[in-house]
């Protein structure tokens, strides 16, 4: 347990609002969830269907996770800093519950064997 939580000590410091907002909003917010969404094409041009479903779950839970550190930590930074990145966490709140709808439904058209676009 205590190697878990020294392993993962950047990311509770994140998730917890006790880290660098620029930080978690560029590297953990910005350029892991590009890193998703890119395995996520992949595996639409792969055709793959299942991995498709297994990333918009991880995909819904990590977004959840780095919104709620984004909010956080916009406590400690500086103004406006703060009220920028909690404005665009609710944009990107809404931004990712379209996207997750409209993924699923064209999953669920697939599994039911209408294919997707």
């Amino acid at each position: 347990m205590l190697l878990l939580l020294l392993l993962f000590e950047p990311e509770w410091r994140a998730l917890t609002g006790q880290a660098a907002l620029g930080r978690v909003f560029w590297v953990y917010g910005v350029l892991v969830s590009a890193g998703l969404a890119l395995l996520f094409l992949l595996a639409r041009e792969a055709g793959r269907a299942d991995l498709q479903q297994i990333l918009l779950i991880l995909f819904s839970a990590y977004t959840t996770a780095i919104l709620v550190a984004v909010w956080r930590c916009a406590d400690h930074a500086a103004p406006p800093w703060g009220v920028v990145a909690r404005a665009l966490t609710v944009a990107w709140a809404v931004n990712t519950l379209l996207l997750l709808l409209f993924l699923q439904i064209d999953l669920i058209e697939l599994w039911a064997g209408g294919g997707a676009s």
